[in-house]
């Protein structure tokens, strides 16, 4: 799926274009532009990057000019260069001027995501590595930002707490331990819920490796703030028995390396809690 459905876009725009107009509406356009007036409009890129979101314009302008024509230039997960013309309108002056602010800033942070997200995905290309996001996403913006990260060629992580089980630290000190973490879960979730560990230690992935019999040990392990050379020695005693997946601190510094050892998959919060939003802006246009 290449674009978002509206049934996720529109909640987040109808709650931005409240917190923007206010009690009285867009006082500056209705005090300088005639009640009627039309306008051409295009939304721009002023940095290269990748596209995700754009239905973003066309819900936006669509609930304050229903009679509005909208025309997406490109299509999400399309690269771009600097200039490149990303959405144009044609519709209600004073209404294309009440959604410009919501829509650039919606899609300037979406596309900042995608573009984060392909500079990864480019760094550990040929390595056979994926690399997928978390849940460290911007409140209310989940579903979107996943998808700009898709569109960057990423992978998706759980989307919540209901849709995979996570076993994180503080469930394994509670629990007593990891083994006896994930015995808990299996017995609890049905047959289609994945079940993700989390270690710190190669101890600890060993006492996990040894429930790994089907339905038993979990799906994924994944290998926290672990060196080079303890990821290394886990790929090789797993020996593809669960998908092994790395994350900590990784950046696009060290992405590369991390991936050369082996991992199956490599998570980064940055992809979404650090990726600076990229630069759009809307002009008149015609």
């Amino acid at each position: 799926m290449r674009g978002l459905p509206d049934i996720l876009i529109e909640p987040v725009v109808r709650m931005s274009l409240t917190e923007d107009l206010g009690r009285a509406g867009d006082i500056t356009a209705q005090a300088c532009v005639p009640q009627g007036t039309r306008m051409r409009a295009a939304i721009s890129a002023r940095a290269a990057g990748v596209a995700a979101g754009l239905d973003v314009a066309r819900v936006t302008l669509a609930l304050l000019d229903p009679a509005a024509r909208v025309e997406m230039r490109l299509s999400d997960g399309a690269a771009f260069t600097a200039g490149t013309t990303l959405v144009t309108f044609d519709g209600n002056a004073r209404a294309v001027l009440a959604a410009e602010r919501t829509a650039l800033n919606l899609i300037g942070r979406l596309c900042g995501v995608a573009t984060l997200t392909r500079a990864y995905v480019d760094a550990v290309a040929g390595t056979g590595t994926r690399i997928a996001d978390t849940r460290k996403t911007t409140p209310g913006l989940r579903a979107l930002e996943k998808h700009a990260v898709a569109m960057g060629g990423g992978l998706n992580h759980r989307f919540g707490l209901d849709d995979a089980v996570l076993i994180k630290d503080n469930h394994v000190a509670l629990c007593g331990g990891p083994a006896e973490a994930v015995r808990r879960a299996r017995a609890y979730v049905g047959h289609l819920t994945k079940v993700e560990v989390e270690v710190d230690r190669l101890d600890q992935l060993r006492e996990v490796l040894a429930l790994t019999a089907p339905g038993v040990g979990p799906d994924v392990v994944m290998l926290d703030n672990f060196s080079l050379d303890d990821l290394r020695t886990a790929v090789i005693e797993t020996a593809g028995r669960v998908t092994l997946e790395a994350s900590g601190g990784v950046t696009l510094k060290t992405v590369r390396a991390i991936a050369e050892t082996g991992v199956d998959v490599i998570s980064v919060g940055a992809l979404t809690h650090s990726a600076p939003s990229l630069d759009v802006g809307l002009d008149v246009i015609g």
